[in-house]
């Protein structure tokens, strides 16, 4: 994008809009934490409070335990409850299709310095953010930042773009140094979102699925995967959505037989090497023609 970005246009001022309503529900989010209380009804609670103060959900929240970096969700008839475990909830609005995104870790297993690792870390970057800034510097602030506390950076995920109905998009935002990356220019709507483990600092994918995109759409017979499909294109468009959101009869085997035609697509569970833990911190930010505007704090 040039230098002469409208930064007060009707789409920044909802991405402001999103910040606002995130920064809200993430304070409340973090204030219903406690062990013994439910995953399902704190990402119940979250999302249906985004709607009532006029947003919605960009993504499911995600509920993510120890281990566990990204993509859990609770399922419709989930009953984990949180114990003395590191917590990760990573939270997305949207106003008409503009995004903020945002995640913070809970610790209640006593391990502080891993969440301060990445707090400290997404600071450092936040403060270097300006026009030209290659994305490459913002990986290795990060990554140096993780290790200088004596952990890994999660090197498979990076932070990324934020674009119109679109939750991920360039450029994407390292959480370690990289040989080149992408200079960052106003009006630029990114969110930096870096990962510190005690494990190996890569995740993979595990067997559990709940969160689902559009992948194209398509004709289909089958009467609850017809409704399904409609419901995705009219309500989620391209943004992520849960099994559990899904008004009709036998929801998960309808996602089945509409991922085995790829017409939509799943996101597994990320986790780091069992025993593990990981912590996340993540704000998004505006880029100015003087540094950045961090919408979601």
């Amino acid at each position: 994008m040039s230098t002469d970005v409208d930064l007060g246009s009707e789409p920044y001022e909802k991405n402001r809009e999103a910040g606002e309503i995130l920064q809200t529900v993430r304070a409340e989010a973090v204030d219903r934490i406690e062990v013994g209380e439910s995953h399902l009804e704190l990402a119940e609670y979250v999302e249906d409070h985004i709607r009532e103060l006029g947003g919605e959900p960009a993504f499911p929240v995600n509920v993510c335990i120890d281990e566990e970096a990204a993509h859990g969700t609770p399922s419709i008839d989930d009953d984990a409850t949180f114990g003395e475990e590191m917590i990760n909830i990573d939270i997305g609005v949207h106003v008409d299709g503009w995004l903020a995104d945002s995640a913070i870790t809970v610790d209640l297993s006593g391990n502080d310095e891993l969440v301060e690792a990445s707090t400290e870390a997404l600071e450092a970057a936040i403060e270097m953010v300006e026009p030209g800034i290659d994305t490459g510097v913002l990986g290795d602030v990060i990554g140096r930042t993780i290790e200088g506390y004596g952990y890994k950076p999660i090197v498979n995920l990076t932070g990324h773009g934020l674009g119109h109905w679109e939750q991920h998009t360039t450029p994407n935002i390292p959480n370690k140094k990289v040989p080149q990356g992408v200079e960052l220019e106003v009006g630029d709507v990114v969110a930096i979102e870096p990962f510190a483990t005690d494990g190996r600092g890569k995740v993979t994918e595990g067997n559990d699925e709940e969160i689902f995109a559009l992948e194209r759409e398509a004709s289909v017979r089958n009467r609850e995967a017809r409704q399904a499909l409609e419901h995705i294109t009219e309500q989620f468009r391209t943004l992520p959505f849960a099994t559990r959101w899904l008004d009709v009869s036998r929801a998960g085997m309808t996602l089945r037989r509409l991922k085995q035609r790829d017409i939509v697509h799943g996101y597994p569970v990320l986790k780091e090497e069992a025993g593990s833990l990981v912590s996340q911190k993540e704000h998004t930010v505006i880029v100015t023609e003087d540094g950045c505007e961090v919408t979601t704090r």
